[in-house]
């Protein structure tokens, strides 16, 4: 009984990973004239927080390349950094003054592309 138990245990859960989402992924970022462009395999859901003066971004359960770079925006220069932290990815952005950065997304060509536009406080 406990083994047929074990494999009935064992195939559900084989059957519940098939239907989980695939992990989000960043595929690329690149500058755009207003701010950023990210681009991921899925719709990412971020969460926006203010730390040491530093605007963000939280993926939570996310990977991608580690990776930076710097904007040239009328605000200002803009430095960007995405990092690990665990098993999240944070986009961090510092720029002399404070920021602001809202978001917009669409889907093409079977990706998710995201737009942060970047503003001062």
């Amino acid at each position: 009984m406990a083994s047929v138990m074990l494999i009935a245990f064992l195939v559900g859960m084989m059957i519940g990973r098939v239907f989980d989402p695939p992990r989000l992924r960043i595929e690329e970022v690149e500058a755009w004239e207003q701010g950023l462009q990210l681009w991921f395999n899925r719709e990412p859901q971020a969460q926006a927080e203010h730390v040491d003066g530093a605007l963000v971004y939280r993926y939570e359960d996310a990977y991608g390349r580690v990776r930076d770079g710097q904007l040239r925006l009328p605000l200002g220069l803009v430095n960007w950094r995405l990092e690990r932290d665990g098993r999240d990815l944070l986009l961090v952005l510092v720029s002399p003054r404070p920021l602001q950065g809202e978001w917009r997304g669409a889907q093409e060509d079977g990706r998710w592309r995201a737009r942060l536009a970047l503003r001062p406080e």
